[in-house]
């Protein structure tokens, strides 16, 4: 073995994460049946979320469905409806005209878990017509086609099939053939410091950022202008406005090092190219924000102005690079204002 392929054996053997494509987090995909989405996340967490019908008339107050379910053998099913609205009440799901539970909701929103949740979501992928009501008045019919096999994925996924525990597709086995769940990632965050704001960029850097990064005309003439945070005591975060629509504003960011005049740009290091990225070499955030208390960056992009699909990255900086701690995506334009969550990791001190 020669020296360069033993000292390569050698950091994998301390656990050297690097930036090879094995150690990449791989947020996951998402499913469509018919008017229902599913998704897992690395720790095979399943949620499904009801659509509205595609190509017919929607109602003017959508009312919005879903059932997630951790993995496990003991992880309880959970059904939670939303909807636009104000105060609170009970609200009641009937399948095919049977009553199957009622539960209080609060600003249009309430969570039923458990056994009765399970009899919920079983009789949903069964049904044909669920219906949500507030006493007598109907407030929506969210569609069940396709439910039933977007219950059975999650099944499959989670290692449920065959088993007393699955929603859809039971068996004779017990709880105890059921999968564990995936350990969860855990990310060491690096604190920024306290004190000054970072020194604004000076003329001739911002002239050689806009080289830099490809964004001269954003720099000079842009509805925004770069943002600068600081990470530590020698590196500074600038977000480099990039391009810009209607609802999504991108961004390059880019560390900073060196005194102010004369600071020197290299792009930020990610261990999961943000979503929007066009170039492995020049990652791109859309609608950034920086949370400097928690070292997290997050990106966010609107498939469209309602904001009903898109996808969405959360970073954390370890002091070295911006590591994915969560990841929701939405690939459906069709009235799920609720993101499923395809990644997750433990952020630790």
């Amino acid at each position: 073995m020669g020296a360069k392929a033993f000292f390569v054996v050698a950091l994998a053997a301390l656990g050297w994460s690097g930036m090879g494509a094995a150690q990449a987090p791989r947020p996951g995909t998402l499913e469509t049946y018919r008017d229902w989405t599913i998704g897992c996340d690395n720790r095979n967490r399943c949620e499904a979320v009801s659509l509205l019908p595609d190509g017919g008339a929607w109602p003017d107050n959508p009312v919005m469905i879903g059932v997630a379910r951790s993995a496990g053998p003991d992880a309880a099913a959970e059904v939670w409806v939303s909807r636009d609205a104000k105060g609170g009440g009970e609200v009641s799901f009937l399948v095919d005209g049977r009553k199957i539970v009622s539960i209080p909701s609060k600003d249009g929103e309430a969570t039923l878990r458990g056994p009765q949740a399970a009899a919920l979501a079983i009789a949903m992928a069964r049904g044909s017509l669920l219906e949500v009501r507030a006493g007598n008045r109907v407030l929506g019919r969210p569609s069940l086609a396709g439910s039933g096999a977007a219950l059975r994925y999650m099944d499959a996924r989670q290692g449920r099939a065959g088993t007393s525990t699955a929603l859809v597709a039971t068996g004779a086995l017990g709880p105890l053939a059921v999968r564990a769940a995936p350990a969860t990632p855990e990310i060491r965050r690096m604190p920024t410091p306290a004190g000054a704001a970072p020194v604004a960029l000076w003329r001739e850097e911002l002239t050689a950022l806009g080289k830099f990064t490809g964004c001269t005309d954003e720099i000079r003439s842009g509805p925004q202008t770069p943002e600068l945070h600081r990470l530590s005591k020698t590196e500074t975060l600038i977000l480099v406005p990039c391009g810009n629509g209607a609802y999504n504003f991108t961004s390059i960011p880019v560390i900073a090092t060196g005194i102010a005049g004369r600071r020197a740009f290299r792009l930020a290091r990610f261990d999961y190219k943000p979503g929007w990225s066009e170039e492995e070499s020049k990652p791109m955030l859309v609608n950034a924000g920086w949370v400097a208390d928690k070292s997290l960056l997050q990106s966010f992009a609107k498939g469209r102005g309602i904001g009903d699909c898109g996808g969405s990255e959360t970073y954390v900086w370890d002091g070295a690079r911006f590591r994915l701690t969560e990841a929701t995506s939405m690939g459906e334009c069709r009235g799920a204002w609720h993101w499923i969550t395809t990644w997750s990791a433990r952020v630790v001190e």
